[in-house]
């Protein structure tokens, strides 16, 4: 195969595996929306656990019918990663509940700049002033579009940074731990995915009442909830699968730049099916300089230079394990910064 056609064959994968992101993520907030909203499960937690308990019998069915093959992931890493995950959980609910909408969507978008610093401090990635530039940008027009009140509190504040830090340091040990253990999306998945279920369903139900007075027991489920709930675990497992795809092809940066492109289409969608109220100039205008940030950045960090790791080489001793079904999709490519 000519470099030229590999190259275009990694560029249909990548568009895919963001292309899975995007209807997958955009999909689970629709219907999360219509049960927390028109059916009243607010136990997002609870819900959160229940997701991985269905992305849980995904991997052992796959490991099952031979697509994914034995894995080793050390125990420290996988407490680590199980750590970073269900704070980073939690603490997006709290600091939902506790802080203004408005500061709620800074805390998301300081994201980028948090998850830039681990790159550079523990990777080694540098730079270039076009791809920052970039970044401003796709920060500003997202700021500009979803930020409205703004008001802050003691306690807000440290859920808000307790929220952040550990969401990207869970979003930087999927790309780091795919890379230093071999690992595929679905092998890290079939490792994290069972701790992540068992300690978020045993956690969920008390953090849930601490944070809405409200029972999960106690909820009257019936026909019409109960399908949107198996609605929101079966995308649960797209949603989980596409962002270990996508963060392990790219990087974590990557992944949060271009997934303002969800907040993007979910605000899009919210106003033509849920009518027009809040669509004005500024939000419009926010649109389309977020757009174009992101057109900005996946060019300048394209380019030779744009975002480049100044030392750094993956061992040496042992090839990266690639599960049967990705070998025949070529989904989990060789992974790239």
């Amino acid at each position: 195969m000519t470099p030229s056609s590999k190259a275009d064959k990694k560029a249909a994968v990548d568009i895919a595996a963001w292309m899975f992101n995007i209807v997958t993520s955009v999909g689970i907030i629709i219907v999360n929306k219509a049960l927390m909203q028109t059916y009243g499960f607010t136990f997002a937690t609870t819900l959160t656990g229940l997701h991985f308990v269905t992305t849980t019998l995904m991997t052992v069915v796959l490991r099952w019918l031979g697509y994914i093959q034995p894995s080793h992931l050390p125990t420290s890493d996988l407490l680590k990663f199980v750590v970073f995950a269900n704070f980073s959980i939690v603490g997006m609910n709290v600091s939902l509940m506790w802080n203004s909408v408005g500061f709620y969507q800074i805390a998301k978008l300081s994201m980028i700049p948090v998850s830039c610093l681990l790159e550079v401090a523990f990777d080694k990635i540098r730079y270039s002033r076009d791809t920052k530039l970039s970044i401003l940008i796709v920060l500003l027009g997202v700021a500009v579009c979803t930020v409205t009140d703004v008001s802050v509190n003691t306690k807000g504040f440290i859920a808000a940074v307790v929220a952040v830090w550990s969401t990207a340091l869970q979003q930087y040990y999927v790309h780091h731990l795919q890379k230093k253990h071999q690992l595929s999306s679905f092998n890290l998945l079939g490792h994290t995915a069972p701790i992540q279920a068992g300690s978020l369903l045993l956690a969920g139900p008390f953090v849930d009442y601490w944070l809405t007075n409200k029972r999960v027991d106690a909820f009257k489920y019936d026909i019409a909830s109960l399908l949107f709930l198996f609605l929101s675990c079966t995308i649960a497992i797209g949603t989980n699968l596409s962002q270990f795809i996508c963060i392990g092809r790219f990087s974590a940066v990557t992944f949060q730049v271009l997934g303002h492109m969800k907040t993007i289409l979910v605000l899009t969608l919210g106003f033509i099916f849920f009518g027009r109220e809040g669509l004005n100039f500024h939000v419009v205008l926010g649109m389309i300089i977020a757009i174009l940030g992101m057109v900005w950045y996946g060019n300048a960090s394209s380019k030779p230079g744009g975002k480049e790791r100044r030392s750094y080489s993956l061992p040496k001793t042992s090839q990266p394990k690639k599960d049967s079904l990705l070998e025949a999709s070529g989904i989990d490519a060789k992974v790239v910064s």
